[in-house]
């Protein structure tokens, strides 16, 4: 891939929430960013990738209370496994912010606080609302299905108390302009129109506090300590704090965010209640959202009283990860929900990685190793233009976020390779140098091979790379194991 842009591109993932340890759901999103990341490192731009935990909140307090332990205690477990994705799943992020961090993250949303305080557009009233504890938010009758949360299931609470308020209403129609100008663009198109036939309803303006004593675990209100920051003016500023934003002037090296990788269900606080506070603040807005949908679990939703929660760990250390990764890519549709089935995942193994790829690679090193040295100069025009226009195809996939296409369109360069191999059959020729010219083609198209997938899956990639001992236009294959052992039923 050719190294054009040489430009920056900061990309963040939603941080998670530290009540529970993440599963499958948690790791495909992480996975999707590491490869949009690792894909813009191949094009030669300065990547910042952020991840990170969502640490406070009701629902950590509670469910630390149930457990015996502090909010703490049970926010530093939590996010160690968090981190621990990071070696699990081969992710390649920068930074990991934790919003408990007092002297990284808390200064960020106090001057945001202060901002939106001296833009005029925090008052203070006394409100009753319906309460989610699973949105850890306060929601509207349009969220409630059967007088229970449309997401959660679950009946809200009725709270009647004294907040302090952001004017999100103020800035309404500038949301609604940024979003349909794509000046903030939002893929797929299925969630701008969700969100701009939202934003058409009225957005009202939204709590911004909860009373000390009700939320007490976390960031103080700057000037009134009977008072707790709410979400909003938390756990969103993580995607300034975590680059200074509040401590130092680096944050603007890197901001306005190039892209917010999220799920369904936080669309409409990172696609109106972010951009009005932004806005309020006086800064850009950030270029994408990519919206994801949800993961199920052998066709259900995932759930601790089923029992069918998929364990990111578990998963990797019986299939690698690598397997996980791919299957994650290849199976599960970027723009739409998908499903993590055991059966299609062992398919999607044998076919595609031991049968496929791992097939491919193993039959043009078998050959090829026996020649002393591949002059790759000589590779003829047909097969170099086939890899350019698999490296065209693969780079419009992954600008749009299609993920699952992409991979599916690498495949079709090694079915190609595959074909290749069939037709001209080198291991039954005799000239010599006809012999090492088909071989250098398929060197060659395994060698782009190989670079198309390190975003994908980069421990393959890199054990490919390094079995083609390079020097200038010249390769020496020195074979090692084989990729991916079959899996026996």
């Amino acid at each position: 891939m050719n190294k054009e842009n040489q430009g920056k591109f900061y990309i963040t993932t939603a941080i998670d929430y530290v009540n529970g340890p993440p599963h499958i759901g948690h790791a495909i999103q992480k996975v999707w960013a590491d490869a949009v990341a690792r894909y813009h490192r191949l094009k030669g731009d300065e990547v910042w990738f952020l991840t990170g935990t969502d640490e406070h909140g009701v629902n950590v307090a509670r469910t630390a209370e149930m457990l015996g332990k502090t909010p703490q205690e049970l926010a530093d477990e939590n996010a160690v496994k968090f981190r621990g994705m990071r070696n699990a799943l081969n992710l390649s992020w920068d930074d990991f912010i934790r919003t408990t961090d007092c002297e990284r993250h808390w200064p960020g949303a106090v001057l945001m606080w202060q901002k939106l305080v001296e833009a005029g557009d925090i008052y203070k009233k006394k409100y009753r609302g319906l309460y989610c504890a699973g949105h850890e938010a306060f929601i509207t009758q349009k969220d409630l299905a059967d007088g229970k949360c449309f997401l959660h299931g679950k009946e809200p609470e009725a709270i009647d108390e004294e907040n302090y308020f952001f004017r999100l209403s103020k800035y309404s129609q500038k949301i609604k302009l940024a979003i349909k100008s794509d000046a903030l663009k939002i893929v797929p198109v299925s969630r701008k129109n969700e969100i701009l036939n939202f934003i058409d309803e009225g957005l009202e303006d939204v709590s911004f506090s909860r009373p000390t004593k009700d939320l007490s675990w976390g960031i103080p209100v700057p000037g009134d300590s009977e008072h707790t920051m709410y979400v909003w003016c938390d756990a969103l500023i993580n995607y300034l704090s975590a680059i200074g934003y509040g401590l130092n002037e680096e944050w603007q090296k890197w901001w306005p965010a190039d892209l917010h990788v999220l799920g369904k269900d936080n669309l409409r606080f990172h696609a109106a209640i972010w951009p009005g506070m932004l806005f309020a603040a006086g800064l850009e807005l950030p270029k994408v959202l990519f919206v994801h949908g949800f993961v199920t679990a052998e066709g259900q939703k995932m759930s601790k009283t089923i029992g069918n929660v998929i364990d990111p760990f578990e998963i990797t250390r019986k299939y690698g990860t690598d397997a996980v990764r791919y299957y994650l890519f290849r199976e599960i549709p970027s723009y739409d929900d998908g499903d993590f089935s055991i059966k299609k995942f062992e398919e999607r193994y044998n076919g595609d990685l031991a049968n496929g790829l791992g097939n491919f690679v193993s039959r043009v090193f078998s050959l090829a190793e026996k020649i002393y040295s591949i002059d790759i100069s000589k590779t003829e025009k047909e097969i170099l233009e086939k890899i350019k226009e698999i490296e065209i195809q693969v780079s419009a996939k992954f600008e749009e976020y299609k993920f699952h296409e992409a991979a599916g369109i690498i495949w079709e360069l090694i079915s190609y390779g595959d074909r290749y191999v069939n037709e001209k059959k080198p291991w039954a020729i005799i000239d010599e140098k006809e012999k090492t010219k088909i071989l250098t083609n398929l060197v060659v198209i395994v060698e782009s091979v190989a670079e198309l997938i390190w975003p994908f899956i980069p421990e393959t990639s890199e054990k490919i790379q390094k079995s083609l001992s390079k020097n200038a236009n010249f390769i020496k294959i020195k074979k090692r194991g084989i990729l991916f052992p079959r899996l026996n039923k």
